[in-house]
């Protein structure tokens, strides 16, 4: 039997000043699957929400899992001509026909010194009879960019339901990361700038467990299915913003961020909204891996 995590009593106010909401977190299930040893991200299918997709780190097989659940593996699908140089995150949108596709993101450069960075897209398979047979997606769409302003590490993708643009939050020591957003119309055929949006803070706090500067790394993030809200998380926390109808990302970020706090996860690096636009779910790079919600 798989307990809850117990129900998280929160002070009303953090030592930063922002406002911490309560929130019931519960262990859905943990991985089946030892090949899934670093989920870095984490995505609701479209298809089917009893249905999560996820990702290895750096240095992993180019490859998605799908995972129900109940912890059971469902599908690992090979992207063909891709690498796993360090991949960090992944999303799914609907395409212009409303057909789900999914993203996958390699953006991670803990030396500054990659010249670009990739995003994979690629229509969401159709889960295979034998689950123990790998198959191979769709070819890919690659999408390779670069930032205006030097190299960066980072580790969040977001992929807005609606209009479907592309946003890479930096991931920094220093509390200071940055939103860069992608060219509304994407090309593969060569490389983009990204285009700074805006600056964004994430200040060291405690949390049990964790190193006061564990707050200030960002690790995930994703966009609610409707668009109504927005979530990047660290090490040690969720921060979620409300975007207003017609808002742009830019202002909605502007305002200060309600908290979330999780239970203690040892390396969490992947989160995704479910359908219903308010609850969380996160998993954790290490084994066994768990699949966390966070109802609200």
């Amino acid at each position: 039997m798989i307990r809850p995590f117990l129900c998280l009593s929160l002070l009303a106010l953090s030592a930063a000043g922002d406002e911490v909401e309560p929130a019931q977190a519960k262990l859905v299930t943990l991985l089946k699957d030892k090949r899934i040893d670093e989920s870095s991200g984490l995505t609701q299918s479209l298809r089917d929400p009893q249905i999560f997709w996820t990702h290895n780190d750096s240095g992993s097989d180019p490859c998605l899992y799908a995972i129900s659940q109940s912890g059971q593996t469902l599908a690992k699908v090979r992207l063909p001509h891709a690498v796993n140089f360090d991949w960090e995150d992944m999303a799914s949108a609907r395409d212009e026909a409303g057909q789900p596709n999914l993203y996958v993101t390699d953006c991670g450069d803990n030396l500054l010194a990659r010249a670009s960075l990739q995003v994979y897209q690629i229509p969401e398979p159709t889960l295979p009879e034998n689950a123990d047979k790998e198959i191979l997606s769709e070819e890919p769409k690659i999408y390779h960019a670069s930032y205006p302003d030097g190299h960066h590490n980072a580790e969040t993708l977001l992929v807005h339901p609606q209009t479907r643009r592309l946003y890479i939050v930096t991931k920094t020591e220093t509390a200071r990361s940055a939103v860069y957003a992608f060219p509304e119309k994407l090309i593969t055929d060569a490389p983009m700038v990204l285009e700074k949006l805006c600056d964004l803070d994430f200040p060291a706090r405690a949390h049990l467990g964790k190193r006061p500067l564990d707050a200030s790394q960002t690790t995930s993030g994703a966009f609610s299915p409707d668009g109504s809200c927005v979530a990047i998380c660290t090490y040690s926390f969720v921060h979620e913003w409300r975007i207003q109808s017609g808002e742009s990302l830019k202002s909605a970020l502007a305002r200060p961020a309600h908290l979330i706090e999780p239970p203690f996860l040892r390396q969490c690096e992947a989160l995704c909204y479910g359908e219903d636009n308010q609850t969380i779910y996160l998993t954790s790079e290490h084994l066994p891996t768990p699949l966390v919600r966070i109802s609200r």
